[in-house]
């Protein structure tokens, strides 16, 4: 039950941020959400830092959305505040073999209690940045074996995952039908 609970609050978090307020000064003009097919993923985070802080995660997930945005989104294991969430997001993911999705983070998206709330819901603080996630395995075919992300963010704060799978195969949504926007590598 409480597994399930956790999966609930990831994906109600994944869609949060892919769904910017009206007010959120980065997206003006966007009011629906976007998040086209949703993964989350069992297994453990072997790292979880942030700021030099050691988390653990409760559960992983990848969102992807109609405009081409893709967040690793992680909530964590935090026992002082059960809406911590992080998302190392990016745009226009590429796949540059079979099994292996590359994003170029270009921003983090942090979410915890204390955020300002918009219709009840925390909207999460974006801190722009610079890094990569590597996703090895297939979302497609429901098998991911690890997730590798590392950020740095503007004002030199680190944010690091190492996500390894258990083995069981992810749950996948399709919530809408989109075009794709995962580009395969040209060079190959």
């Amino acid at each position: 039950m409480t597994r399930r609970l956790c999966w609930l609050a990831l994906a109600a978090a994944g869609l949060l941020f892919a769904t910017p307020s009206a007010a959120e000064p980065n997206f003006p003009d966007r009011e629906k959400p976007d998040v086209d097919l949703y993964a989350l993923m069992k297994g453990e985070c072997s790292t979880l830092k942030i700021g030099g802080h050691d988390f653990a995660c409760r559960a992983v997930g990848y969102f992807h959305s109609e405009s081409g945005r893709a967040n690793f989104t992680v909530a964590l294991d935090d026992p002082t505040d059960g809406s911590h969430v992080i998302a190392f997001s990016g745009e226009y993911g590429r796949r540059t073999q079979d099994d292996l999705y590359v994003l170029s983070v270009d921003r983090m998206e942090l979410n915890s209690k204390d955020r300002p709330k918009v219709d009840g819901l925390p909207v999460p603080a974006i801190e722009l940045s610079n890094g990569v996630c590597r996703q090895k395995g297939y979302i497609a075919r429901r098998e991911v074996s690890t997730i590798s992300c590392s950020a740095t963010d503007h004002k030199g704060r680190q944010y690091q995952l190492q996500f390894v799978s258990d083995g069981s195969p992810i749950t996948v949504r399709r919530v809408r039908m989109s075009a794709p926007t995962i580009r395969r590598d040209p060079y190959q």
